[in-house]
């Protein structure tokens, strides 16, 4: 049997260095899970290592993708094919037949729908595990990216937990929704004033953007840096905030398995009433017009490959 991956041999931009190639599968190692994927989004974390950005911990030959939901096909123990699993940290999403370990698979409850579940991981855990770490009761939180599925529900999640005002940055004039309170990218005077008022910053661009919140502040402020959309770092000139950066595979790198389970416990509750964006399905011999989608500004589905 084959099986169909969407390889990066080299950094590029996604849609160059991309190829997507069939080879024969290995056989399934002991210990490990053979999933047979369903699902699996684009996300800006999916695309961002392929640039060569994270070239000091990503290093191709690579298959990519981080993030999907699929059926064990072949195990170990004899009761577990047939289980929906998310495949956490196997040898990339973007294939049809993914090998992780056994314990590293997180179990799809029967009342979480396949695509929701196929993203409830890069995102969902994401926002997750920083409200953990930097809780926001009785706090003025700002989010860089606001348009994102993380912010999104970053947003949905304080407010949660008990955030007393909410900033979202966003490309473009948008209307105040949900509670956040809205402020355009390069309204520099908006945005100053907004940081002077911030205990959390959840950032997202990195760059001028990141640049300015983190001059204006103050000192006992949290910025935490979860990405870098812009491709480019942030500046500490005049800066008094020891900025925090946070990889939820460094996190998770130094978390139990059994503590990061439990985690996906409170997720699998709160996702189903969560908003999250409306998906758009690619055969994954489409994957260029999944890429090409995603690049849409404003864009306002998830693309998605299906299996």
């Amino acid at each position: 049997m084959d099986n169909t991956a969407l390889w990066f041999r080299q950094f590029g931009h996604p849609e160059d260095v991309l190829t997507l190639e069939s080879h024969p599968l290995p056989p399934r190692k002991p210990g490990m899970l053979r999933v047979q994927m369903r699902y699996s989004p684009v996300n800006p974390s999916d695309l961002i290592p392929i640039t060569g950005a994270y070239r000091h911990r990503v290093l191709p030959p690579k298959i990519a993708g981080y993030e999907g939901m699929g059926v064990v096909v072949e195990a170990d123990n004899r009761a577990l094919p047939g289980l929906r699993v998310l495949p956490l940290r196997g040898e990339g999403t973007w294939q049809r037949f993914v090998d992780c370990d056994a314990s590293l698979a997180v179990p799809v409850p029967d009342e979480i729908p396949d695509l929701l579940a196929a993203r409830g991981y890069i995102n969902p855990l994401a926002a997750w595990a920083m409200l953990n770490q930097w809780p926001v009761r009785g706090k003025t939180v700002l989010l860089t990216a606001a348009n994102s599925s993380c912010a999104g529900l970053l947003a949905q999640w304080a407010r949660r937990q008990g955030a007393k005002h909410i900033f979202g940055v966003y490309r473009s004039a948008v209307a105040e929704k949900s509670g956040i309170v809205p402020l355009e990218s390069d309204d520099f005077t908006g945005l100053a004033e907004a940081a002077r008022r911030s205990d959390v910053v959840f950032d997202a661009v990195g760059g001028e953007l990141a640049t300015t919140l983190l001059r204006h502040l103050p000192a006992d402020a949290d910025f935490v840096s979860y990405g870098l959309l812009s491709g480019q770092p942030y500046q500490l000139n005049g800066s008094r905030v020891n900025p925090r950066r946070f990889h939820l595979r460094d996190t998770l790198a130094t978390t139990r398995p059994d503590v990061w389970q439990q985690w996906f416990k409170g997720i699998w509750t709160l996702l189903p009433e969560s908003q999250l964006p409306e998906v758009s399905l690619f055969a994954l011999e489409e994957w260029r017009e999944a890429l090409r989608e995603f690049a849409v500004p404003g864009r306002r589905r998830k693309p998605v490959l299906a299996f």
